[in-house]
């Protein structure tokens, strides 16, 4: 049950409601555009804390989630380590297959 989140991630990524990369991810969660943010497990941690930083300020939820490699494949893009969720139903889904 835990992996479906991973083709919920696929899904939205595949539909254009997904964004990935440190800054990319950043100026969505300024504009509020990002719904969840997703964490590797294994992300580095000045990359984490600069995320972690912006989703309190901003009050946007986040969940740490598999190791990178994982999420890659999901995504479908190497070397990943955060994503963020810009659909409210894809996130809702996520976060209650997550939880």
């Amino acid at each position: 049950m835990k992996n479906n989140y991973l083709n919920i991630v696929g899904l939205a990524y595949r539909a254009g409601k997904c964004s990935i990369g440190e800054d990319t991810i950043v100026k969505d969660i300024r504009q509020k555009r990002a719904k969840l943010v997703l964490l590797a497990s294994d992300i580095g941690p000045r990359t984490q804390k600069k995320l972690m930083n912006k989703c309190h300020t901003y009050e946007v939820p986040f969940a740490f989630v598999d190791d990178r490699e994982t999420l890659s494949n999901a995504i479908g893009k190497s070397q990943r380590v955060a994503a963020a969720i810009l659909d409210e139903g894809f996130a809702a889904k996520i976060q209650s297959l997550l939880g």
